[in-house]
């Protein structure tokens, strides 16, 4: 086990501040609390297993596995203690002013690895959150292995080993033929997508949608969290526009257009902008069915 204290400049609310790297409650590689995180995940070094603990200004973070070094090294990042709030103003609207006081210590991370959100990005796509959640869990269970350290954590996963699959093994997670091979040929390039992590916005989206089955819904959520972009905002979710819609401007349902179109003064914090009223704002009136599970396996 190696140790490293990071201080935060602001505070962290950890649950849900690290709460895109988990995929719901029975996630084996995420165990999150309201002050503590259990993580096991794998870095370039090899695979790891991270336990955050938030004090006051303080992130304890201890970490076993050979990839110890590299995630203690990018701790900070990932903990939230380098989010820059310069340019975001949550007085321009008095909904995110509110947000933002009843969440004051939601920060925006950076995993730094495409890696981290490829893969649960992908299974996201077009079904229900529940579908989702089950076929990572299935995945992890199936095809990752024990986590190095305490906890009896898995890791998932590795890209190798899923750029290597076919796609009727993941038919056994309820991952229909068409996000399979999406997963399977992001596996496969893992190493060019990886380089999206230092290129300017543009440039970044570009590389991750060259892949077929990655659009514009996956690549933000990519650079949300793998990159820190406090920008980046998911076009073609199912309920998102009607949330930021209701929130905004009262309206119970918008697109994706009026969305950005509410959301554009507070570029180039979309994203947080976004992220505050997810977790602080209020939902949108529903009238009509929730999205049903997927029929197609």
């Amino acid at each position: 086990m190696t140790t490293r204290t990071v201080r935060l400049p602001l505070p962290v609310d950890l649950r849900p501040t690290m709460a895109p790297l988990r995929v719901g409650a029975s996630d084996p590689t995420v165990r999150l609390t309201a002050d503590e995180m259990l993580r096991a995940s794998h870095t370039p070094e090899g695979p790891v297993t991270l336990h955050v603990r938030v004090t006051g200004d303080v992130a304890a973070i201890e970490a076993w596995g050979v990839g110890a070094d590299w995630a203690l090294q990018h701790a900070p990042d990932l903990v939230g203690a380098t989010d820059d709030l310069t340019g975001f103003d949550a007085g321009l609207h008095p909904v995110v002013a509110r947000c933002a006081r009843r969440a004051p210590g939601v920060r925006m991370i950076r995993s730094g690895l495409v890696t981290d959100v490829l893969v649960q990005t992908i299974l996201g796509q077009k079904v229900t959150g529940l579908e989702a959640k089950r076929s990572w869990a299935w995945m992890v269970r199936r095809l990752g292995r024990p986590a190095p350290g305490p906890g009896d954590m898995l890791v998932p996963p590795t890209a190798e080993r899923l750029a290597a699959a076919a796609y009727w093994e993941l038919h056994e997670a309820g991952v229909e033929r068409t996000r399979a091979v999406t997963i399977i040929e992001a596996c496969r390039r893992i190493d060019r997508l990886q380089e999206a992590a230092t290129m300017g916005p543009a440039e970044s989206r570009a590389r991750l949608t060259a892949v077929g089955g990655i659009g514009d819904w996956t690549a933000a959520i990519i650079a949300r969290v793998a990159f820190g972009d406090a920008d980046a905002v998911e076009t073609g979710d199912y309920h998102l526009p009607n949330t930021i819609g209701w929130n905004l401007a009262g309206e119970e349902r918008a697109d994706d257009h009026r969305m950005l179109e509410l959301l554009a003064p507070f570029a180039p914090h979309r994203g947080r902008t976004l992220r505050l009223i997810e977790v602080a704002g209020q939902p949108a009136p529903r009238h009509a069915p929730r999205m049903p599970p997927s029929q197609v396996m």
